[in-house]
């Protein structure tokens, strides 16, 4: 059967999307609109009660959170596509750190510059200058020590692509195109050839074509 993915033109989604080609997934996408609201229906609510995006749908089997979504397909099509997790419980350690420094150190300052960058104009709402600045140097501090690790290591977690690099693609792209902001990855030597490596994958290509973003 195929997984339903909801929202395929957030970013949230497009991490899950992501994952499903590199295992190899068969997918089909459901439109969901949040700028008018339809995150909000009943039907959506009953799918996901908070309202936000992504969430699956597969056979009677309904799951959110991209970042769980991901972890759990990766792990039950371990043996098909490409290994995300590591090969050992030492890599798969290390994939897991990766992660949670994505959600937690990664994610939260530059989700915000999207928001008061991108969206906040959109719905008419002013941004917040401070803010943005303050975005911006947690941001560089995150950058900084990816920069040191990659010094040393191909990818995050090692020397293979998994879910911890993976994860940073659907906001690093903003950081690339959206927000005008590349010379945050272009001024680390590291983090810039990193990035070239994890966004040129046939994978997020695909992503990109196939799924335009919201904004």
């Amino acid at each position: 059967m195929v997984v339903k993915v909801y929202g395929p033109a957030y970013a949230s989604t497009k991490r899950v999307i992501a994952c499903f080609i590199e295992k190899e997934i068969e997918y089909d996408v459901v439109d969901i609109d949040l700028f008018k609201g339809e995150n909000t229906t009943p039907e959506y609510l009953n799918l996901q009660p908070f309202g936000v995006l992504p969430v699956i749908q597969d056979g009677d089997y309904t799951l959110y959170e991209s970042r769980a979504i991901i972890r759990y397909y990766a792990e039950k099509y371990k043996s098909q596509g490409t290994e995300l997790l590591g090969r050992t419980m030492e890599e798969r350690g290390l994939v897991e750190q990766w992660l949670e420094v994505e959600a937690h150190n990664f994610q939260p300052p530059l989700y915000d510059l999207v928001v008061q960058l991108l969206f906040d104009p959109k719905l008419g709402l002013i941004p917040d200058q401070k803010r943005i600045k303050e975005d911006k140097e947690k941001l560089a501090r995150v950058l900084d020590v990816y920069d040191q690790r990659l010094s040393t290591s191909k990818f995050l977690a090692g020397d293979s692509f998994s879910l911890a690099d993976l994860s940073h693609l659907p906001f690093g792209q903003f950081l690339m195109t959206g927000l005008g902001k590349e010379y945050m990855i272009r001024d680390r030597k590291h983090v810039s050839g990193w990035w070239d490596d994890i966004s040129n994958r046939p994978s997020w290509q695909k992503v990109l074509q196939l799924h335009p973003p919201a904004l």
